[in-house]
């Protein structure tokens, strides 16, 4: 391509194969596009479902995070939350439910940072009170679940990073789990007793059981019955 320069040359300099990579890399870095409001809704869009049951609620809830993927195809192809629906057959949380999935697929579609809403949510605490999870994880609000659902969802796209834990805090979990693992260990060498087996008198053993009508120990066999 001829390039027709209108005014005269007064100096000139040959750029370095390191300016040409930095120049090479802002091309690129301009060339990748963002989240941001103009962008429009495609035909389809790839989503994951979540269930939330809260141990009071009748009604299961029912979260649908759709993402938009940018740069599709290239390099720098990431996947961003776009929208996001709730459904119940509850309807007694149906306003406020309506009113929170349009202001965080606001957010989302508004481009920028928009991890922020995960910590807001987390934080809105029930006045009657949380709830226990399975497997021990307390919950201080049905919105606060609904927080930890969207940052898991985070998460799996590359959009936040799990925390991590020190090789500190590594080391005495391994000193915790060989402790607990020897005495296990050390239990079964004694014998497989039911665990609500009672002391014996006689072995020291906790393997007395109620055999018969009478205590009779596993261990040892002796019995009050004779």
């Amino acid at each position: 391509m001829t390039v027709k320069i209108g005014k005269k040359i007064v100096g000139y300099q040959v750029a370095s194969d390191e300016q040409k990579k930095e120049a090479a890399a802002l091309t690129a870095q301009s060339n990748i596009i963002q989240m941001h409001e103009k962008i429009s809704r495609p035909e389809m869009l790839v989503g994951s479902t979540y269930k939330i049951k809260p141990p009071l609620a009748e009604h299961a809830l029912y979260i649908t995070i759709n993402d938009y993927i940018l740069n599709e195809g290239t390099d720098h192809e990431q996947r961003r939350p776009f929208e996001v629906f709730i459904n119940t057959k509850n309807m007694d949380h149906f306003m406020w439910i309506v009113a929170l999935t349009r202001v965080m697929s606001a957010v989302f579609r508004k481009g920028g940072d928009a991890t922020f809403m995960v910590e807001e949510l987390k934080s809105v605490f029930d006045p009657q009170g949380g709830y226990w999870l399975p497997g021990g994880r307390f919950m201080p609000s049905l919105v606060a679940e609904i927080g930890t659902c969207i940052e898991d969802h985070m998460r799996r796209i590359g959009m936040l990073k799990a925390p991590e834990i020190s090789q500190h805090q590594r080391d005495i979990m391994a000193q915790k789990k060989a402790e607990f693992e020897g005495q296990a260990a050390a239990s079964q060498s004694e014998g497989d007793f039911p665990a609500n087996a009672d002391l014996c008198k006689k072995c020291n053993t906790k393997a007395s059981i109620l055999m018969d009508g009478c205590m009779t120990c596993l261990n040892c066999g002796d019995s009050k019955c004779g």
